[in-house]
């Protein structure tokens, strides 16, 4: 089983470029982030305010807005119809600021108005959890036991890792026009300040495609060497 080594060549050549992909995209956001919590909004709106101004936007009356301790945990609940902020976008005025927190309100709009892509990513949540704990060890005890439908069976569950990322594609680009809208409709943001609060949005965007990517490479190493195994076989 030397093929189940950690470095192995196919880790080197699909799994090493997807994750300095994904290092890089987590150096960009929070270089971005950075650079743009330097600058303050002309009209003064905290990011509290802002992604209020996205709820009355979308007539939205039952969300709360909270704080929440932390480096960027901004997050919606939708349990609980709370959008918590974290201590650098609450109370701040920054162009980051506000960017974040009206793209959490704008997860918020979402679930109000029923965005269906939202509806399949929470539907399919439960199974992917079950795919992520359970694909790869019952795909590697299928090949321990020369089981090929146990195989099959573990990287399909496996596969579901991706399948979650993908759906969560258009959640998160969705979230963020819409509050690039609110913000161009409303005069959250002047015009030079909005390029800023794209920049940080699009910054963050890219985390989840390169998230997307390492799963995609990870399934794809398995894939060929499960299959590599068979046609030896």
């Amino acid at each position: 089983m030397g093929w189940m080594y950690y470095y192995d060549y196919y880790f080197l050549i699909l799994v090493v470029p997807a994750m300095l992909i994904a290092l890089w995209a987590q150096i960009k956001v929070k270089t971005t982030f950075a650079s743009q919590s330097k600058r303050l909004s002309s009209r003064g709106l905290t990011g509290a305010q802002a992604a209020m101004q996205v709820l009355r936007y979308y007539g939205i009356n039952n969300v709360h807005i909270e704080r929440v301790s932390g480096d960027l945990t901004d997050h919606y609940d939708p349990r609980t119809n709370v959008i918590r902020l974290s201590d650098k976008v609450y109370n701040s005025t920054s162009i980051a600021a506000i960017g974040v927190a009206c793209h959490e309100a704008g997860h918020a709009a979402q679930h109000a108005e029923g965005y269906a892509p939202i509806k399949i990513r929470n539907a399919i949540i439960p199974v992917c959890n079950i795919g992520s704990t359970l694909g790869l060890p019952l795909a590697i005890l299928g090949y321990i036991l020369s089981f090929e439908p146990l195989i099959t069976i573990g990287l399909l569950l496996y596969a579901l890792i991706a399948v979650f990322q993908l759906v969560t594609l258009p959640v998160e680009f969705n979230a963020s026009h819409r509050a690039l809208k609110v913000i161009n409709e409303t005069g959250v943001l002047d015009d030079d300040e909005r390029a800023g609060a794209r920049k940080v949005l699009s910054a963050a965007a890219m985390t989840y495609v390169a998230s997307l990517l390492v799963s995609l490479a990870n399934l794809l190493r398995f894939v060929i060497r499960f299959s590599g195994r068979n046609r030896r076989n």
